[in-house]
């Protein structure tokens, strides 16, 4: 797939589209909370995907996290770019996962046991590092607009988002290296 997506066919991002576009769509959602738009970014996002599919770089990270990358920067771009907040929150056991497109059983196993991983490594953050890292990457606020929300100064918005991503990515590759054993 990935040789397909160098060379620009459109077979690779097909195959790419396949195996992404319900997690595609559930971030973008999650983060615009407005099926429309968030499948308006998720076709953004492909087409960006194809034209700079070439920019992938396997050392920096999954495929699979390159793709989140990019869609979840098209969804704040868009949310930053509508006048005022008139987005509503969704708490992330709420995301719409049915109504995606994953078509393989074993994908949405996946996702599914991915996203329990995740929820129970952010229960295990102290509240106030839990509430920085919900605002900025599910809501899609600043660290100057978080840190206004909280009413907290922005270096301690910026230590805690620090801290929480450095024990958020310990607890998680523990639990993974602790699968794998």
């Amino acid at each position: 797939m990935l040789d397909l997506l160098t060379r620009a066919e459109p077979e690779g991002v097909e195959m790419l589209y396949d195996r992404y576009a319900g997690l595609a769509y559930t971030l973008a959602f999650r983060v615009l909370n407005d099926a429309g738009t968030a499948e308006d970014v998720v076709q953004e996002a492909f087409l960006s995907i194809w034209r700079r599919a070439s920019t992938y770089r396997s050392d920096r990270g999954s495929l699979r996290t390159w793709v989140c990358s990019i869609v979840h920067h098209r969804a704040l771009d868009r949310l930053r770019g509508r006048s005022g907040r008139d987005r509503q929150d969704v708490a992330l056991e709420h995301a719409p996962i049915e109504a995606t497109s994953i078509s393989d059983t074993w994908d949405r196993v996946a996702v599914e046991l991915e996203r329990d991983e995740i929820r129970a490594a952010l229960g295990d953050l102290s509240v106030e590092q839990r509430e920085t890292i919900e605002l900025a990457y599910f809501g899609g606020y600043s660290q100057t607009e978080i840190s206004d929300l909280m009413r907290v100064p922005l270096g301690t918005v910026k230590g805690r988002t620090r801290l929480a991503l450095r024990k958020l990515r310990g607890v998680l590759e523990y639990r993974v290296a602790e699968g794998m054993a």
